[in-house]
């Protein structure tokens, strides 16, 4: 073991013998009283000395035995000592890429702070290569998701999406200017490609099924789908057990949600049927939108349609790293121009044949009010 002070808390002193580490209340932590002569040996926990020579290094100081093992469990149970030669072999394999290594530093800084374990950063962000994911839907919201998923070191990243990069497809983050009249799965595969750490070479595609995804991510470009997503397009993600995660941006409003955990939290059948209960004209209205054409540009504000990429790519990071997830049992909305973020929670629907709601009795509120009527005159 390599002990160093996790270098993503910025370190003050609110007295002489009273340590701040993290600025932010979220992460920050108070540590005392400390002495001088501890104080100065946290400046050796810096990744690079084994146990052996810091316990030398702390005798020389004149701290006494045993002194450095009770402070660095101490500093373990709060949290705030990491491995710099921690994680096990996939660590080990992933430190050799030194250049994939650099561009995945300020990530790895961030996942120390949700890992609580000496090695439990590189640990995640090695397991993360070995995942793999598909994007359903390469516009402005799925193509910027599939490149963040890929910035921050998920293996594979796939995107299923059909016709042509259109002008108004094109965001930053997401398509290129230059990619306008490719295809759009080429161009947001390229996308991905340029994203990801280490430049991997081309692979050949992944076959459509479901079968060893870790996550599917469902962002049409036809923001209806995201509001209000249609059952039959889940039900092999649902017999497979597939996570999946819907996002999208529909006129003014950005949707991100439900996470569908298989048999456990609510589908988008269970959106759908709560939705017509509260609503006996919601399937009417549906199916007309659903059914209508238009030549018309859908809206999709690209300051609005990158924050739903950016939260949807952290909520799908969350998951894919083991954390509770918000986006499970519920969905985030925000419209311009206000966008201002809320949670509503989809509550699984005791007839739904997912399966999720069968342990629940009687009817919840719905996470959709009706639209308020109003009178012209």
């Amino acid at each position: 073991m390599h002990p160093i002070v996790k270098p993503a808390l910025r370190r003050g002193w609110r007295d002489l013998s009273t340590v701040q580490f993290g600025v932010a209340p979220a992460h920050a932590l108070v540590l005392g009283p400390m002495d001088t002569a501890t104080s100065s040996f946290l400046t050796l926990l810096d990744g690079t000395r084994g146990l052996p020579l810091l316990r030398e290094e702390a005798r020389r100081m004149g701290l006494p035995d045993g002194h450095v093992d009770r402070l660095l469990g101490e500093l373990t149970r709060a949290g705030l000592l990491d491995d710099s030669t921690g994680g096990g072999p996939a660590a080990d394999a992933l430190r050799e890429r030194g250049g994939a290594m650099d561009r995945l530093r300020a990530d790895l800084a961030s996942l120390s702070l949700q890992s609580p374990e000496p090695g439990g950063a590189v640990a995640r962000m090695a397991a993360r290569r070995s995942m793999r994911v598909r994007v359903r839907g390469a516009g402005r919201v799925g193509a910027a998701v599939a490149s963040v998923l890929a910035a921050a070191g998920i293996g594979r990243v796939d995107v299923v999406d059909g016709g042509q990069v259109q002008p108004w497809d094109v965001a930053p983050g997401g398509l290129p200017a230059e990619s306008v009249g490719e295809r759009r799965d080429v161009a947001a595969r390229q996308a991905v490609r340029q994203a990801a750490p280490g430049r991997p070479d081309r692979r050949p595609a992944e076959p459509e099924g479901a079968a060893g995804l870790s996550l599917v991510i469902i962002a049409p470009r036809d923001g209806l789908d995201a509001y209000a997503p249609a059952p039959a397009a889940a039900e092999e993600l649902i017999a497979s057990g597939t996570p999946h995660l819907y996002a999208g941006v529909l006129e003014g409003t950005g949707v991100v949600g439900p996470l569908v955990l298989p048999g456990t939290t609510a589908c988008a059948e269970c959106l759908f049927r709560q939705r017509a209960d509260h609503d006996p004209t919601w399937p009417r209205m549906l199916a007309q939108w659903r059914s209508g054409t238009t030549r018309q540009v859908a809206a999709c504000d690209v300051a609005l349609s990158t924050s739903v990429a950016g939260l949807t790519a952290g909520h799908a990071l969350a998951f894919l790293d083991g954390e509770p997830s918000a986006c499970a049992g519920a969905r985030w909305k925000a419209a311009v121009p206000g966008f201002e973020w809320r949670s509503s929670p989809i509550w699984p629907h005791p007839s739904c044949s997912c399966g999720a709601g069968a342990s629940v009795k009687g009817d919840r509120p719905t996470a959709d009010e009706k639209p308020h009527a109003t009178m012209a005159g």
